[in-house]
């Protein structure tokens, strides 16, 4: 202890406010003595200089010099935040040689890309020996320059850290590569390759690594105050030097015969024992996470004794006692048998806790609203600041979110992130509609964004967009590209026109409006050409090359009818992409990769772009990261997100280096962080009222309390914990009740009563099953005239190989095609291929549904042969005539599929499915009728092919995906001792019966047309018209009637 020294070493304790207690230790002359000479002297000040850990910080600190000065003008003191020194440089030693010589700083952007460089081909650079630890093992490297841009993220990261911990590469030859697992052997090798070539590569470029220049500009300044040292007072406040250089430049201010450093919230409480075994980190990472390890080992550096360090300001007894409290919480687990000593009846603690409370939420949501409940009863009364404090992003949105419904805006610090903005959303959805055309989602999203111009005014791009819509993007199938949209537009348009069914927009949409899409189409194909024309490269494109063309792209998209982009580069959010894509352009790295790959480039580049909050908030309630908070005070605050994972985050290791290696050379372990946070935490809980917050899911999953709230319960006790959480239940009844309304009867089923003359006089087959399970969606379509809008368009799927397999099989049967000619197969195999080439499936899908249907040929055939001498003549798609249902004055026609003549002349009547639904039970109990009805029809003499006939037998073909051909008879279901037998006379009487019994039902006119009558499911609620029925608001009360579904 010889080496230790008294200097001017200050701390103060949680509970005092830290920059207004500087402030008056700093005028009251108990920092610096003699100092001020004269107060009231407007240069006094301009004399001082302040070293304080954040920007934030700094401008706190002016204000509050500005308000207590006893003069109205003064010259106020150069301030200097630590945490921003490379943005600052120019405040630091610009008149040394040695600052000139150095090299700016790379940026972010520039050295991921030139960090990507090596990382990418690590897989064919491996040599031998390293892969040869893996025999045939697949190594885990990247495979994509997106995946290497990833990992460059990590690489720079553990650049930082060895630079900022000063432990140096060299050291890296101190590991024993035969001693480690085979992954780790990997990383030290590539290591090893980078750490020789990237210093080369730097001075390439005249740049250094971001963390090395700023240990030189703190060296520096540290160097100058040495050489020169200034006449007026130089103050280092609330930096906890976990940065080597900024503890030895906190030392050298110490030195300083006007110097002074003082320090956030040292334990004046921890025993001895305790404070001793903090020294003693062999074998025990845990006490990297302990709050107080940090200003140890500052004040290890400084070279001072703990009880040598003064302590500024007064606290109160409540706040000395949670000061305690506090210290005895965070002890280290190597003396935490001490908590049985401790007296919970004095109720020392429950005085110390009784302005804080704790909220424990059952989500995320309701922590979310609890939290902006109590903010905004915080800054109730006039004049008092409130803040949340907490290292989650999502609660911090959440929050922000929900302050709005108090008109509030508030200062979130942490700001959101870039990608989610409206430029960086452009540009991601341009990236992908040209990258991944064929999204219908997307390529809508990008006509639809609010920056997207194409040379128009905005409203008119919209109106285009929405006629694009619903032209070209609804309705069907197809995959509509950027270079392709005005094809496919017109062709679009052509099929509408012809469509035996007109399409609804066919009516809705004007001559205009037709004109304007077109040319928004062509627009937005010129508008995406320099991108567009990138997308087929099949060799390496530059870096340089396809930025610029993004750049064009995007550009030619927000430019408005006056030629502007002032919109895309406007505001927080557009100023900060600006600077992303100035990075872009500006980095030359020489990087080539192949086009496929620059969406997903894009993102890796743009995760961590942050855009922070301009000024406009409340002046009053903040969201802070808690880098932000420190040296903050508030009045309120609340310390949110206290689940393990949250705060503390995980410890998240490294994937270039173990625990095991990173010791070797000297490198912190991850739970330094958490003893970073765990000091936060500390100096937050000073506060004047503190509210703590977790959830107890999150995620869909149970969580763990912070481990800093369990401690503070153990030590608190239950009586105390309880009353805790007391106090924090207001908040949490105020958050309940906040949205709670009135109980109100739930909404009826809906039973429309139109007047009988407006009800439907003719329907078809389909629709009876439709019109028996839910009357309802006939009441919206065929009275109210109601169309649900067509769904985006999509890629061909089980529907649409139903039809095709069905056209191929009906053309077949109109040729007249004897199924017995050994040419058959090669007939329908010839019509199979017409029908594909047709409709111009997909390569993918055509690779898939060809060959399903190859196979389906031999096993159809075999079904026709074996028919084939029953059957006189086959009539495939044959519609029937409109035919009177006894007296209900309604009329029925129908659509077969096929109907095949029998040598005996009756009929079969077919229906190919290539699903399983309806199943043949449901046909046969009349649930799903079509196939009897169309035999009651053809009884009739509906069908004036075949004339006046009965049918044989109603069949379902299936189509199955195997190439089966299943024939099913919906005649017979079950046993004979259980099932049940109809002949299809039978069936199709006893169909018209019951329709005639349905449709003279709704003769009446207090019969109704109920919503989802008889439903499949009840828990299916996908019908076109369940939200008109607001089907899951009644159905939340139970039916009403009893009905259930099948």
């Amino acid at each position: 202890m010889a080496d230790h020294k008294h200097s001017r070493v200050f701390s103060i304790a949680p509970g005092i406010p830290f920059l207004p207690a500087l402030v008056d230790a700093l005028g009251s002359g108990t920092l610096i003595p003699g100092f001020p000479d004269n107060p009231t002297d407007p240069m006094a000040l301009a004399r001082v200089t302040i070293y304080v850990p954040t920007r934030r910080a700094a401008r706190t600190l002016r204000s509050l010099l500005v308000e207590k000065s006893p003069v109205r003008s003064a010259i106020l003191p150069v301030i200097r935040p630590l945490g921003d020194v490379d943005e600052d440089a120019a405040m630091f030693d610009m008149g040394s040689d040695a600052f000139f010589d150095l090299l700016p700083p790379i940026s972010s952007t520039e050295r991921l890309l030139l960090l990507a460089r090596l990382v990418r081909p690590w897989r064919e650079r491996l040599p031998d020996h390293v892969r040869a630890l893996f025999g045939n093992e697949e190594i885990a490297i990247p495979a994509t320059t997106a995946d290497a841009i990833w990992l460059a993220r990590d690489l720079a990261a553990l650049m930082d850290q060895v630079e900022t911990e000063a432990s140096g590469w060299a050291t890296l030859s101190n590991i024993v590569s035969e001693e480690l697992p085979n992954w780790w052997q990997v990383t030290l090798d590539f290591l090893g390759i980078v750490t020789s070539l990237w210093p080369d590569i730097l001075a390439d470029v005249h740049r250094s690594n971001p963390a090395a220049h700023r240990n030189r500009l703190i060296e520096l300044e540290a160097e100058r105050l040495m050489r020169n040292p200034p006449d007026g007072p130089v103050i280092a406040a609330g930096s906890t030097g976990s940065i080597p250089a900024t503890a030895r430049l906190l030392a050298s201010i110490a030195s300083l015969p006007h110097g002074a450093v003082i320090l956030p919230g040292l334990d004046r409480d921890m025993d001895a024992a305790s404070w001793d075994v903090l020294a003693n980190i062999d074998g025990n990472p845990s006490i990297f996470g302990h709050p107080q390890y940090g200003l140890r080992k500052l004040l290890s550096e400084l070279g001072v004794l703990r009880h040598d360090v003064v302590r500024l300001g007064k606290v109160t007894p409540q706040k000395r006692a949670r000061e305690h409290l506090l210290a005895e919480a965070m002890r280290p687990a190597d003396t935490s048998e001490a908590w049985s000593t401790i007296d919970r009846t004095s109720g020392q603690f429950s005085e110390a806790v009784a302005p804080v409370a704790l909220i424990e939420a059952a989500n995320e949501r309701e922590e979310a609203l609890a939290v902006a409940v109590a903010l905004r009863d915080a800054i109730d009364q006039p004049g008092k600041t409130a803040a949340l404090i907490t290292a989650d992003r999502d609660l911090a949105r959440r929050v922000s979110t929900e302050l709005a419904r108090f008109n509030i805006a508030a200062d979130d610090s942490g700001g959101h992130a870039l990608r989610e903005t409206q430029p960086a959303t452009l540009m991601r959805l341009a990236i992908e509609t040209a990258f991944n055309p064929g999204d219908p989602v997307a390529l809508l999203a990008l006509l639809k964004h609010p920056l997207t111009r194409l040379g128009l005014q905005r409203p008119a791009v919209r109106q285009a967009a929405e006629t694009i819509e619903l032209v070209s993007l609804r309705g069907g199938t197809g995959r509509a590209s950027l270079s392709g949209l005005a094809a496919f537009f017109e062709q679009r348009l052509a099929e509408g026109s012809n469509a035996p069914f007109e399409p609804v927009w066919l009516r809705q949409i004007s001559v205009a409006q037709i004109e304007a899409a077109r040319i928004a189409c062509a627009a937005l194909s010129h508008s995406m050409e320099p991108l567009t024309v990138i997308v087929d490269r099949t060799e390496p494109v530059q870096m340089a090359e396809i930025i610029h063309a993004s750049v064009s792209s995007l550009e030619n998209l927000a430019r408005d009818d006056k030629g502007d982009i002032a919109a895309l580069y406007s505001g927080a959010a557009g100023e900060q992409f600006a600077g992303f894509l100035r990075n872009l352009v500006s980095a030359n790295t020489g990087l080539d990769f192949l086009a496929p790959e620059w969406p997903g480039m894009v993102e890796a580049l743009m995760s961590g772009e942050v855009v922070k909050p301009k000024a406009g908030a409340h002046p009053r309630l903040f969201i802070w990261g808690a880098l932000e908070a420190r040296l903050q005070t508030v009045d309120t605050v609340i310390i949110g997100g206290l689940n393990e994972g949250s705060w503390p985050g995980k410890t998240r290791n490294d994937p270039f280096m173990s625990r095991p290696m990173k010791s070797i050379i000297n490198l912190e372990p991850p739970e330094r962080r958490t003893g970073l946070a765990a000091h936060d935490f500390q100096m937050a809980m000073g506060m004047d009222r503190v509210i703590l917050t977790r959830s107890q899911r999150s995620a869909n999953a149970p969580t763990v309390a912070s481990r800093w709230l369990q401690r503070l319960e153990t030590v608190l006790g239950k009586t105390a914990a309880a009353e805790l959480r007391t106090r924090g239940a207001k908040y949490l009844n105020w958050a309940r009740e906040i949205d709670h309304a009135a109980d109100e009867d739930f909404v009826r089923r809906p039973e429309p009563r139109p007047p009988l003359e407006a009800r439907p006089k003719h329907f078809s087959v389909t629709e009876i099953e439709t019109l028996r399970r839910d009357p309802y969606a006939i009441f919206a379509r065929r009275i109210l005239r109601l169309r649900p809008i067509d769904p985006l368009i999509r890629d061909p799927d089980v529907a649409e190989r139903g039809s095709l397999f069905h056209n191929i099989l009906a053309h077949f049967t109109e040729e007249g095609i004897d199924p017995v000619r050994p040419d058959a197969p090669a007939r329908l195999l010839d019509i199979g291929r017409q029908y594909f080439d047709d409709i111009a499936l997909p390569e993918e899908i055509d690779a898939v549904w060809w060959p399903r249907f190859q196979s389906l040929v031999p096993e159809f055939l075999d079904w026709e042969r074996v028919r084939a001498p029953l059957i006189a003549e086959r009539h495939p798609e044959i519609a029937s005539k409109k035919i009177s249902v006894g007296t209900t004055g309604v009329t029925l026609s129908g659509r077969a599929d096929r109907l095949d003549l029998r040598r005996d002349g009756t009929v079969d009547i077919i229906d190919y499915k290539t699903g399983s639904t309806p199943s043949k039970r449901q046909a046969h109990v009349l649930l799903s009728p079509q196939l009897a009805l169309e035999a009651a029809l053809l009884a009739r003499g509906a069908f004036h092919e075949v004339g006046n006939r009965y049918a044989s037998d109603l069949l379902y073909v299936r189509l199955r995906p195997n190439g089966r051909v299943d024939p099913e008879s919906i005649l017979k279901i079950g046993t004979a001792a259980n099932g049940s037998e109809k002949s299809a006379p039978e069936l199709g009487e006893l169909s018209w019966q019951r329709l005639n019994e349905l449709l003279n039902a709704y003769r009446d006119s207090q019969k109704g047309y109920l919503s989802r009558a008889l439903p499949f499911k009840e828990t299916d609620l996908t019908g076109d018209y369940d939200h008109l029925a607001r089907v899951l608001e009644w159905s939340a009360g139970g039916a009403d009637d009893g009905s259930e579904g099948e």
